[in-house]
């Protein structure tokens, strides 16, 4: 099992936006809802279109691609095309510094594209 890494500090994730950063190689969407920060992989499930390039509507994000949106919250694939829900990741806050845990044994290792 890892540890959280530190990926950004609070201020870098506004409310209502998505950031992208790099956990241990992968791409995670960091988004911020009602004052609760939330990650999931910046990859779509109908297309691996990029997460972290649509807009985040309530906690939905909206792929910019075709349109599927997913839940921030709970990585639920909310509109089609995708079926497949995103994976989510545990996030907690030391201090002013958003953290993510990546578990090593993840069944999908995919590595996202560098967009």
């Amino acid at each position: 099992m890892s540890d959280f890494q530190t990926v950004a500090s609070v201020d870098q994730v506004p409310p209502g936006t998505v950031k992208v950063f790099r956990v241990k190689g992968r791409r995670i969407a960091v988004s911020q809802v009602e004052g609760t920060f939330y990650a999931i992989d910046d990859l779509c499930t109908h297309d691996e279109g990029p997460l972290g390039a649509g807009a985040l509507e309530g906690d939905e994000v909206v792929c910019p691609r075709h349109g599927a949106r997913f839940s921030v919250r709970t990585g639920a694939a909310l509109r089609m095309p995708a079926v497949t829900p995103v994976k989510c990741h545990p996030v907690r806050l030391d201090g002013k510094n958003i953290q993510v845990k990546l578990e090593d044994n993840d069944k999908d290792k995919r590595q996202t594209p560098p967009f």
